[in-house]
């Protein structure tokens, strides 16, 4: 859909986004023999859109009255000229060219959709926003914090000792959520033997061999790895961290993960629709990646960061000391050159406010509170890899429009 049928959307008559024949193709051609998400092109995006029909999921339930989000347009976005290696094209026009996989976009400011877009996609649909996901467990964390029911500068094993004896045992919750463990086991798909690989197979993320572990609760148990830092010195991504803050959760509520995503997030964000996370292995959400969501459920997610919470949020789930935590609390050391910081889960930490979290292939949630400003976007690799990468392109067209 263009950026310039948005008002009628609602009113729209129901599109199926694949016929029967584009279905039955692109499921039968789901690899068998390695990691699924490892396609690229076509085959990428309609998987990105369909992840519901070709694996398990675990529902995350909205709840009460929609809460409907107000359309300001702002068409200074969609005409903003960027420099492209095919010269200036609009941004609106350029996501919608050859250059881009973006399938679709929303932009909120001050509480009202100011841009929304969906080029390769239906607004409807719940595309997955992978390593997204893993501000939701961080989120979660931090509410948890500030009720007192957890501490986290304990060690892991402190809420749950069945880690007792394995590495991650005596890392700090604070270190994992900062992605600061030292411990060698970040994202690794080429080596089957890695510690990383060997977690993705527990959790049903990779591909299976005959030896995999076989759930991701008895390899954390069991973890043994070497060390490239000491906890807390040095950044280092591993979806495994977010696996271990989802069990915390679980271990501090006593219901699965996604449950309480659904009873403390879900339920009070005025969401057009359930959401969902994949589940390949025992109904075990996939909450380091496998987040489903239409792009304004997400964008109400976002939202909450922001002046704006009460569009969609009758309480302020995400205080004020929240978000100057995310601002202003980082580890000194894993502060970057340019001034920005990873923390709570959460990629990148702009020096004027930003708050970004990414996923696998392209996806965004990026929030700024100070501006009051939210986006969302999803996109894909093309077969050799030529597409635009959006985040930059986006970053300057909002610091353009709103910053000044």
């Amino acid at each position: 859909m263009s950026f310039t049928t948005l008002a009628a959307d609602s009113a729209s008559d129901f599109k199926a986004s694949s016929s029967v024949e584009e279905i039955q193709h692109w499921q039968r051609l789901l690899p068998e023999d390695d990691i699924w998400w490892t396609v690229t092109g076509e085959q990428m995006g309609w998987m990105h859109r369909n992840v519901h029909q070709l694996f398990p999921t675990v529902n995350v339930y909205r709840g009460g009255v929609v809460k409907e989000l107000a359309y300001a347009l702002d068409a200074r976005i969609a005409e903003h000229k960027l420099d492209t290696s095919e010269g200036q094209k609009a941004f609106g026009e350029l996501l919608e060219s050859e250059q881009s996989t973006t399938m679709g976009m929303v932009i909120l400011h001050q509480g009202k959709i100011v841009f929304e877009s969906y080029p390769r996609m239906q607004s409807y649909e719940k595309p997955i926003y992978w390593s997204v996901a893993k501000v939701l467990p961080a989120t979660l964390i931090r509410i948890l914090e500030e009720r007192g029911s957890v501490d986290v500068d304990k060690a892991i094993e402190f809420y749950i000792p069945e880690l007792a004896g394995s590495d991650i045992a005596q890392i700090s919750i604070r270190n994992i959520l900062d992605m600061a463990t030292g411990l060698d086991c970040q994202d690794e798909y080429d080596d089957r033997q890695s510690c990383y690989y060997q977690y993705s197979m527990a959790i049903g993320d990779g591909f299976r061999g005959d030896n995999a572990p076989d759930n991701p609760y008895d390899f954390l148990k069991t973890l043994k790895t070497t060390r490239h830092a000491e906890p807390g010195k040095q950044f280092s991504y591993s979806g495994m961290n977010t696996f271990a803050l989802a069990w915390l959760v679980e271990k501090l509520t006593g219901e699965p993960f996604h449950d309480t995503v659904s009873r403390e997030i879900w339920q009070h964000i005025g969401a057009e629709a359930d959401a969902s996370f994949l589940a390949y292995r025992y109904g075990i959400p996939l909450s380091h990646g496998g987040f489903l969501s239409n792009m304004r459920d997400l964008a109400r997610f976002g939202l909450l960061f922001t002046p704006s919470y009460s569009t969609v949020s009758e309480t302020q789930i995400i205080s004020d000391e929240h978000i100057e935590l995310l601002l202003n609390g980082a580890n000194p050391n894993l502060v970057r050159a340019d001034g920005s910081h990873n923390i709570y889960q959460w990629d990148s930490v702009s020096a004027d406010g930003f708050l970004f979290k990414g996923g696998w292939g392209g996806q965004g949630l990026l929030v700024n509170p100070s501006l009051d400003l939210v986006a969302v976007y999803a996109s894909y690799f093309k077969d050799d890899y030529s597409q635009l990468i959006i985040r930059p392109l986006l970053y300057q067209v909002l610091r353009n429009l709103y910053a000044q």
